[in-house]
């Protein structure tokens, strides 16, 4: 029971980053042919939601949203505390549980 769980989150977190990756890539493409463009509050939402390491990547491969600062240091900051969340799911996982 325990496994079909984690693999439910994974394959939530592989999806939303993929998502997240390409929303970054489609709001420049929107944004070089003067389209309406993908609100921020959406891409960060994205972000927080667990698709971080797909926004952060998307920004760079994109050269999207790079000078913005909440962007800058906000994405940064998710990231990592995403990255301290698994690891603290992971010890729980393997050591306490």
């Amino acid at each position: 029971m325990r496994t079909y769980c984690i693999y439910g989150i994974l394959i939530y977190l592989a999806a939303i980053n993929v998502a997240a990756f390409f929303l970054y890539g489609i709001d420049k493409w929107k944004a070089r042919h003067d389209k309406w463009r993908i609100t921020e509050v959406c891409l960060l939402s994205v972000a927080l939601l667990g698709g971080s390491f797909g926004a952060f990547l998307g920004m760079k491969v994109w050269h999207h949203k790079t000078k913005h600062n909440k962007f800058r240091f906000g994405l940064p900051a998710i990231l990592i505390l995403h990255l301290a969340a698994v690891l603290a799911a992971g010890y729980y996982y393997y050591f306490v549980n």
